[in-house]
This record gives C-alpha cells, sequence and structure tokens, in this order.
C-alpha cells in the first residue's frame, strides 16, 4: 500500500456519494460542485481549476485547467459522458504529466455506474510492469 491509496479511496467514496445521490444525466459542473462538498466534508484539501501553463518545445502554447488537485498530490479529472473512452485516458495522463504528479483519477459520472480510472504517471511509476496501463474499476 502506497500513501496514495487512503487518499484515492477517500476520493472515491465521495465520488460514489455523489453519484449515488444524483444518479447519471446531469452536466460535468453540477458532479464537480458537489464533488467539491463531499471532499471538503471528507477532510480533504483540493484545488478547482487549478490552471497549468502547457509549453511545447520551450514555447508557452496555451494553459490548461485540471478539476481538482487534492491533497497536492492527486489530479483529479472528471467526466459526465455515457462512456469513457481511450482518448479521455490519454487527456488524463497528459494532465498528470503535465503537473508532474505521481498519480490521477478519471471518474466518470455519466454512466449508470460510477466509472473510476486509476492513471499513473511514467515518470515515476518506471518499476511497475506496465506503467503506460491504467487500472480500471468500474463502481
Amino acid at each position: 500500500m502506497n500513501k496514495y491509496d487512503d487518499i484515492t479511496y477517500k476520493i472515491n467514496g465521495c465520488a460514489m456519494k455523489v453519484h449515488n445521490t444524483l444518479g447519471n444525466g446531469f452536466q460535468e459542473v453540477i458532479y464537480q460542485r458537489c464533488l467539491a462538498i463531499e471532499l471538503e466534508r471528507a477532510g480533504l484539501s483540493f484545488g478547482r481549476e487549478i490552471e497549468k501553463e502547457i509549453f511545447y518545445d520551450g514555447i508557452h502554447v496555451g494553459t490548461r485547467r485540471a478539476d481538482f488537485i487534492v491533497e497536492s498530490d492527486i489530479v483529479v479529472e472528471l467526466k459526465a459522458i455515457i462512456n469513457l473512452e481511450d482518448v479521455h485516458l490519454a487527456q488524463a495522463k497528459n494532465y498528470v504529466v503535465a503537473y508532474d504528479k505521481q498519480i490521477g483519477l478519471l471518474i466518470n459520472f455519466g454512466s449508470t455506474s460510477l466509472q473510476f480510472k486509476k492513471i499513473f504517471n511514467p515518470k515515476y511509476n518506471l518499476n511497475h510492469a506496465n506503467p503506460n496501463k491504467s487500472q480500471n474499476q468500474d463502481l
């Protein structure tokens, strides 16, 4: 067990409470606001819509905002879509790398069952058998 397991477990529990209460069918921003309430109730520190500059070959090309940075360590990206696809996993992985965090969570509220995927930054997970693979859990 690593130091992130307890935090990701708590985040997941917060997301499950939101999904169990609201179900699917709302816009992402509604889930984001509700998850912020639950994270606060769980005693987790977080920032919402934290902006990060994106550079290409040393040239500033834009910015991106992660939905949440929890406990200064975990990027949390939310979706409210019918089903997660590979492009969403790639996007979440890019955020983890861009924010230079070891781990991220991709949570989808749009499905009938909450979808949760753990994303690892390959820079920090060189000892994993397959660092490009995400853990997939449908809750």
